[in-house]
């Protein structure tokens, strides 16, 4: 089993034409505005450098990364992962994925599918509850109480309360927004209304903390439990956990999304099964502002103790914990895992 300390210092190379080198044991970043910082590579503790498109980074300083399992993401200007870069060794617990693989039948998968489940419900409710909307707490309960020894079933039955709650989750929520930009209803995949692509856009952000976080517990993100596994280029596992943290993409958008106009987006026409449709997006100016703030947000700690020290973590941090946290009940070292789901008001940026 290969042992990872927590790193939790970062480069961020956004923007475009900057360079970054390895150069007598350092970290080298030459901007394009001219600047040129230099970061001790052993000294930093560095933990991940994500490099956005239109930027440059050297074979040698890859190669560092990978020696000494330091995560890199490569992603678009907007900050939405497209590769991921890691050490052959980080394969090497096989029993992980056994017993991750085992959970589909000794019964493991259907308290799963129930823990992330009300786990996004949890949350929900206590975005609800910050700004004085109807909560359900029932519908946890309602969940709590289905009683099926056959996960595909378990699982419908689930997605039918989960699905009904979640349309009165959103068109409470986006009442919150500007009127002249709230859409219809919640629309995921292929939407045209400007503000659900401002939440696709930011969860596809989430997604990319969650993928990490997955990969490094030795998780298979490809076996999931509220998500169907019938869907072969779907990463199901990744997609049950961001349920657990939507919630706080919800919120952020709500607290940053608060003077956005009909102005602030427009209308990209695009190709969708072989034909030409027409598509609202956020500016690219204010689509690159939102993710920055995004990745601030994320720095925030929360009241919940780390495992091994400390009363506060970061945000991200409690994501990797959590997702190890997984993997040790998976393994049977733990007897029971319930997702910690922080409140609100407990945030607080460092």
């Amino acid at each position: 089993m290969v042992k990872r300390n927590a790193k939790v210092r970062k480069i961020l190379i956004r923007g475009y034409g900057n360079y970054l080198k390895m150069e007598k044991g350092c970290f080298v970043l030459k901007e394009s505005k001219g600047r040129e910082t230099r970061y001790p590579a052993l000294e930093m503790d560095l933990g991940e450098v994500e490099l956005a498109e239109g930027n440059v980074i050297t074979t040698g300083a890859l190669a560092y990364c990978a020696l000494w399992f330091i995560d890199v993401a490569i992603t678009t200007r907007f900050g939405e992962p497209v590769a991921y870069l890691k050490n052959f060794l980080d394969d090497s617990n096989v029993n992980t994925r056994i017993q991750q693989y085992e959970s589909l039948k000794n019964g493991k998968s259907l308290y799963l599918l129930k823990q992330f489940a009300t786990g996004k419900i949890e949350g929900q409710n206590l975005v609800l509850g910050r700004y004085g909307l109807e909560s359900y707490p029932h519908a946890v309960e309602m969940i709590r109480a289905l009683l099926e020894s056959d996960l595909a079933r378990l699982r419908s039955r689930v997605l039918r309360v989960e699905g009904k709650y979640a349309q009165h989750y959103f068109r409470q929520i986006y009442s919150l927004f500007p009127e002249g930009i709230r859409p219809l209803a919640r629309v995921s995949y292929e939407a045209y209304a400007g503000l659900n692509n401002v939440f696709n856009l930011c969860y596809t952000f989430l997604k990319w903390k969650v993928y990490r976080a997955i990969v490094n517990a030795h998780l298979e993100p490809f076996l999931g439990y509220l998500h169907s596994n019938l869907n072969p280029f779907r990463p199901n596992l990744v997609c049950d956990f961001m349920e657990l943290y939507r919630y706080l993409i919800d919120d952020f958008l709500i607290q940053n999304c608060k003077t956005l106009t009909k102005k602030d987006f427009c209308v990209k026409t695009v190709t969708v099964s072989h034909r030409k449709v027409k598509r609202m997006f956020l500016k690219e100016e204010l689509a690159s502002e939102l993710i920055d703030k995004l990745h601030g947000y994320f720095r925030n700690t929360v009241a919940i103790p780390r495992i091994r020290s400390g009363r506060k973590q970061e945000i991200e941090t409690l994501i990797n914990e959590e997702a190890y946290l997984l993997a040790q009940y998976l393994r049977g070292e733990r007897e029971s895992w319930n997702p910690r789901i922080t409140s609100l008001s407990s945030l607080s940026s460092i």
